[in-house]
């Protein structure tokens, strides 16, 4: 299973919320049973996703700090903050559309330089 939470950190109330998204709908869902999140909380979904919620630029869920624990402790992998451009990135590739691949590849160069300058300035 290929789930994935970032290291955002973004208050809602008084919860820390974070990301967690995968790279098929059943695995994100199949995690979201898993640790306890339900299921109309997701955003971004075409069928499954509602109000706002739906025009979420992708497939992913806003979790808590504690799920996001549980996610991680279920196999989810951690990334940095630029984990969910870097898979809306991938999915643009993936499409084909020239367009949307021009886009994605370029973004993938982004995050591979931002990512760099952090590693040399550390």
């Amino acid at each position: 299973m290929t789930v994935y939470v970032d290291e955002a950190k973004h208050a809602f109330g008084r919860m820390i919320m974070c990301h967690m998204w995968a790279d098929s709908d059943d695995e994100l869902l199949a995690m979201a049973d898993k640790i306890g999140v339900q299921r109309k909380w997701i955003q971004g979904h075409p069928e499954l996703s509602f109000g706002k919620h739906k025009n979420a630029s992708w497939v992913h869920f806003d979790i808590a700090k504690g799920k996001r624990d549980l996610a991680i402790q279920n196999g989810a992998i951690v990334t940095d903050k630029y984990g969910p451009v870097e898979h809306c990135a991938k999915l643009h590739i993936a499409s084909g559309d020239p367009a949307l691949v021009a886009r994605g590849t370029a973004k993938i160069d982004q995050v591979r330089a931002v990512r760099a300058m952090k590693e040399n300035a550390a």
